[in-house]
């Protein structure tokens, strides 16, 4: 009997803290869809395909892994969030601020980069395939781009 009850809760205790951390990520996806803020959020592998992010401020938000397909990033704020394995595909990140943000691992496949600020971020392993790149210090192939910090 101890046996089946430890079992049970074994079976239903991460699913109980799954959901915890779920409707924090909803909350905080609703804030940012709702106010264009969210400073420090947990957005960790949400689906933010198509969105209209124009101005958001995303200081310290955790995107890993996020799906950004086709966002508008125009003049939002990701100084110090963390895009680590984020999917830009074809996202629009103009006049963004990426200022020590993580980028490891994200995919800017077609995307468009113009006028963003990518001082001290960390930049390893990027896909920039066919990305068009303007104004932005993003080296290829390990160059050592000169990345003026905007003031």
């Amino acid at each position: 009997m101890k046996r089946q009850l430890l079992t049970a809760i074994a079976l239903v205790a991460p699913l109980l803290f799954a959901n915890s951390v779920q409707a924090g990520n909803r909350q905080d996806l609703q804030k940012l869809l709702s106010t264009g803020e969210c400073q420090r959020c947990e957005l960790s592998g949400v689906n933010l395909s198509g969105a209209h992010l124009i101005g958001a401020d995303l200081r310290g938000a955790n995107l890993r892994g996020a799906n950004l397909t086709e966002a508008n990033l125009e003049g939002a704020d990701l100084t110090g969030a963390n895009l680590a394995g984020a999917n830009l595909t074809s996202a629009f990140v103009t006049n963004v601020n990426l200022k020590q943000a993580n980028l490891n691992g994200a995919n800017f496949t077609s995307a468009t980069i113009n006028d963003s600020n990518v001082y001290q971020a960390s930049l390893n392993d990027l896909t920039i395939t066919g990305a068009e790149i303007y104004n932005t210090g993003i080296g290829i192939g390990g160059e050592d781009a000169q990345i003026p910090d905007w003031d």
